[in-house]
């Protein structure tokens, strides 16, 4: 993986991630190819094999959100190319709607992601604060996962992870992240058969084939539950279905 154009990092020994010793993330970043140093703050989070840190760009003093993970836990191939398809995804995407992407780079130990930070945290922590929201700012939240759902699907992309803890608010705008379960439609016509995402929030059209969603943020956000529990049914069925065909062919 180098700057500019993702791709697959060079083929790394099989080690076993539980038993990997964890490097330590250190306090300056530096893009070998630009040699752009970041300083490394405040911890923001942490979801999968990445953690999530603010950084400053130590010339211009920007502020970023530094999404780093260690090499360690992505030796596996298809771990390696999960992670390069995330970046290219998302280093082809530019909209108010979509947390914005800076770059990345890597050193001998991490893959480093560089973004842009929103510092009003997810639509899940204000839910936890607040349990619900007023149907006016459930319409402006709405309105705004909308819009970037329509440019992602405009330029044929499905993110296939959309849920409270993937929308950020920040300076009035809602900003979709997390592109690792995302994928692109090659050409029309093509359909994607992958069975992922979040089980309360994959839509019954995906599961049951049934005509509805998108409506499970509109209740979430103004009642703090679910519509229903018959997509975690219907997920089980399906997952059982999926792991007995696998079995007999």
């Amino acid at each position: 993986m180098s700057a500019g154009v993702a791709k697959p990092a060079n083929p790394m020994p099989h080690v076993d991630p539980k038993s990997a010793t964890l490097k330590e993330i250190p306090d300056v970043l530096v893009d070998p190819r630009t040699m752009r140093r970041y300083t490394r703050g405040r911890f923001l989070g942490k979801g999968g094999f990445a953690k999530c840190y603010e950084i400053t760009d130590v010339e211009t003093k920007q502020v970023f959100a530094g999404k780093i993970v260690p090499k360690s836990l992505i030796l596996k191939q298809h771990q390696r190319e999960k992670m390069t398809s995330e970046i290219s995804i998302h280093q082809s995407l530019n909209h108010p709607n979509v947390v914005g992407f800076h770059g990345f780079f890597e050193d001998d130990d991490f893959v480093f992601v560089v973004l842009e930070i929103c510092r009003r945290r997810s639509l899940l922590e204000l839910h936890k604060r607040r349990k619900a929201v007023t149907e006016p700012e459930a319409r402006y939240y709405m309105t705004q996962l909308l819009k970037g759902v329509q440019y992602l699907h405009n330029n044929k992309v499905i993110h296939r992870d959309l849920k409270l803890g993937n929308l950020l608010n920040s300076n009035e705008l809602l900003h979709t992240r997390d592109f690792g379960l995302a994928t692109k439609i090659e050409f029309d016509g093509e359909r994607k058969k992958t069975l992922c995402g979040t089980p309360n929030y994959i839509a019954p059209e995906v599961l049951c084939k049934k005509d509805r969603w998108l409506g499970v943020f509109q209740k979430l956000l103004i009642c703090w539950d679910f519509p229903t529990q018959s997509s975690l049914r219907c997920y089980k069925q399906n997952m059982q279905r999926s792991i007995s065909e696998s079995t007999t062919h």
